[in-house]
């Protein structure tokens, strides 16, 4: 299987780069490159045979607006045979009732939905409603930096085990 591609929306310091870096240092140097989509083509995404996908929710559950201008680049490209993971960030305290509902719009205008892997489960979280639960998981990884920064690091290494699997890497 070919090399994956992460595709992130968010600034070079943002907390969404750092954590598409952290799942990519758990896949092992050489296994992952790396596209903001502020700047990623077509062709970047139809390269890969798997994708992880991630964005952070902006203001009240909004995707990044990175990927407010990239959504219809991935929704046109030929991914019906590719693998896909997401991640979010979002901040449950502050934001409970729209807590990692960027992932949760990413999901929606996914042409292939079943070409999603990494499904996550919703216990240790504590928020109202989300657009990114679906049948009692998440869609993809849900992340807190603001308010459960201590167990990112942990999410991660567990996430990227299942998608090893999940990938078929293993």
């Amino acid at each position: 299987m070919g090399k994956i591609g992460i595709f992130y929306g968010g600034s070079p310091k943002g907390s969404t780069h750092k954590a598409a870096q952290y799942i990519g240092k758990n896949f092992g140097k050489g296994q992952v490159e790396y596209h903001n989509v502020s700047s990623a083509t077509r062709e970047d995404l139809e390269k890969y045979d798997c994708l992880i996908l991630g964005t952070s929710a902006w203001g009240i559950g909004e995707m990044h607006q990175d990927w407010e201008r990239f959504i219809d680049v991935l929704v046109e490209a030929k991914i019906e045979d590719k693998k896909i993971a997401i991640f979010g960030l979002g901040d449950q305290v502050e934001y409970p009732e729209s807590f990692v509902d960027g992932m949760g719009t990413v999901f929606c205008r996914l042409p292939f939905k079943e070409n999603v892997v990494g499904y996550w489960p919703t216990k240790g979280y504590s928020y109202y409603f989300s657009t990114a639960e679906k049948d009692g998981k998440f869609v993809g990884l849900a992340l807190d930096e603001d308010s459960q920064p201590e167990l990112t690091e942990e999410r991660i290494s567990k996430w990227v085990s299942q998608l090893r699997e999940e990938f078929q890497l293993n």
